[in-house]
C-alpha cells in the first residue's frame, strides 16, 4: 500500500511513537462490531470533516482495499455535503476521484 514520504520519515525518526500509534489504531478497530469496509467509510467521513487531503486519499485507498466500490465511496463523500458544506465536499470529491481514477487504471 502507498505510504506518503512524510509518513515513512516519521516512522523512521520516531519508531516507538509510530509503533504505539499503530497499536492504538488496531485496538480502536478491534473494539467493536463494525466490519472493515464500514470502518473505512466512516474514517473517510471523518477525514472529509477535518478537510484533510492526505487522510481522505488514504481512507479511499483503504476503503478500496476492504472491498468498497467507487459508488459507495462517492456516496460517502456526497453525504458530507449537508454537514461539512459544498466547498469541503467538492475538495474531498476531487481527492477521492484522484485515487479512484488511479486505481481504475
Amino acid at each position: 500500500m502507498y505510504l506518503p514520504k512524510k509518513y515513512e520519515n516519521f516512522s523512521s525518526k520516531f519508531p516507538e511513537v509510530f509503533k504505539l500509534y499503530q497499536k492504538l489504531g488496531i485496538s480502536c478497530r478491534e473494539t467493536g462490531p463494525l466490519k472493515e469496509k464500514c470502518q473505512d467509510l466512516i474514517k473517510l467521513g471523518i477525514a472529509i470533516g477535518v478537510n484533510s487531503r492526505g487522510a481522505v486519499m488514504s481512507s479511499v485507498r483503504k476503503a478500496l482495499a476492504s472491498g468498497a466500490t467507487r459508488e459507495e465511496i462517492t456516496q460517502a463523500v456526497l453525504l458530507s455535503l449537508t454537514t461539512t458544506g459544498f466547498p469541503n465536499m467538492i475538495a474531498a470529491l476531487a481527492w477521492a476521484d484522484e485515487v479512484l481514477d488511479k486505481h481504475a487504471e
